[in-house]
């Protein structure tokens, strides 16, 4: 899989055209060089470094730990453990495991980053399955719909709280979201929760994600998503139920979820929810966002904790999410190395590059857009 791969010509995304046939069709503006010129550079420098740009032996490493880490936890917690004391540190380890899972093997198959071979990029999406989500349709709402119409109202499902809260401009505002800056963060756990039980069904049996339609699965898509979900639901509760009693199930795997949903959404939510993230609008008579799709990406993401090498390795390089949205077919590892030529380029072009020094100036930033968006309904 060559860098070309990554790239289509005037300002689509890979993924638009199939999302064309199943949902809204949107069109960006004419892009004037940045994306080609940036291309270029970025592909000159991985032909002068010999840069791995997947199948990196770092990823596999990665994948081996956060494996090992997932399956000792999980059979300690639940084969071992016997009083709160020992069970309540395994779940904290279990949870994070899990996590780690979404943001590091999960996300680069999803995203065909993680080996230049389609059975391995196939297999370490389908990890999602294990842990509660569908890759099937996380690759239709994130890989489709998120990555090529990031924070437009509407089409990026992923800024979508319902009415439980606003991250866009453009969403409603309503008298209870004055304290969403206070009650989102548990509330995100409970999405994790939502999700396993309830939206991958509801958006395969509807199939539709907000105003976007996408293709029900059939044949083996249909089966791997059935056995997906038969799979979790043994290991969060069938297995554990034959050591333990249902009320001690129910509760770790709320504790479990709720963690792990708190740590998926803030990262998130630090990347486009934020205060110097874009939020555009489509014209409702041409049905086009008016910046190239490119500068689109980087004026809608912000990145974060940089210099972070810590940082970097827990979230899967999401604290690059500019260059993720450029290059979402190059593995998270290398993310840093280009960051240099993403952002020397954007300012060359005029492009808003957008990054927060630290995770805690991220979190900050993303308090005091909720706070904005619950107390005013126009935001500049």
């Amino acid at each position: 899989m060559s860098m070309q791969q990554t790239w289509v010509p005037r300002g689509e995304t890979p993924t638009s055209r199939v999302a064309c046939d199943f949902g809204p069709r949107l069109k960006f503006g004419h892009d004037a060089g940045f994306q080609r010129e940036l291309r270029r550079r970025v592909e000159d420098f991985i032909r002068r470094t010999g840069l791995c740009q997947r199948d990196c032996p770092r990823m596999y490493v990665k994948t081996a730990v956060i494996l090992a880490a997932f399956m000792l936890s999980y059979a300690l917690l639940v084969f071992v453990a016997r009083t709160w004391w020992q069970a309540l540190p395994l779940a904290v380890i279990l949870a994070f495991a899990t996590a780690e899972i979404g943001f590091n093997i999960q996300h680069d198959g999803g995203h065909k980053a993680y080996s230049n071979r389609a059975w391995v990029n196939k297999l370490m999406a389908m990890s999602l399955d294990m842990v509660g989500g569908s890759s099937y349709v996380w690759r239709w709402k994130h890989v489709v719909f998120h990555h090529t119409y990031v924070n437009v109202k509407g089409h990026d499902t992923d800024i979508d709280l319902g009415i439980f809260g606003r991250l866009s401009p453009q969403q409603r505002r309503r008298a209870f979201h004055r304290w969403q800056h206070f009650y989102l963060w548990p509330l995100y756990g409970v999405m994790v929760i939502k999700w396993h039980l309830y939206d991958d069904f509801h958006d395969v049996i509807t199939g539709r994600m907000g105003e976007n339609r996408f293709p029900r699965p059939r044949g083996w898509e249909l089966v791997l998503f059935i056995g997906g979900k038969l799979t979790f639901l043994v290991l969060a509760f069938g297995i554990p139920l034959l050591f333990h009693p249902l009320w001690s199930v129910v509760l770790f795997y709320a504790l479990i979820a709720g963690i792990v949903g708190v740590f998926l959404s803030v990262v998130f939510q630090l990347a486009h929810a934020v205060e110097r993230a874009d939020f555009p609008c489509e014209d409702k008579i041409t049905g086009r966002i008016e910046n190239p799709w490119a500068v689109h990406q980087v004026q809608s993401s912000v990145d974060f904790a940089r210099d972070s090498r810590l940082v970097s390795w827990l979230v899967g390089g999401l604290n690059f999410q500019i260059e993720h949205h450029l290059f979402p077919t190059l593995s998270h590892v290398n993310y840093p190395a280009i960051s240099g030529i993403v952002e020397g380029t954007c300012r060359e072009f005029g492009v808003h590059y957008a990054a927060q020094p630290s995770f805690r100036a991220a979190v900050a930033s993303h308090f005091r857009w909720l706070r904005r968006l619950a107390h005013s309904d126009s935001i500049a």
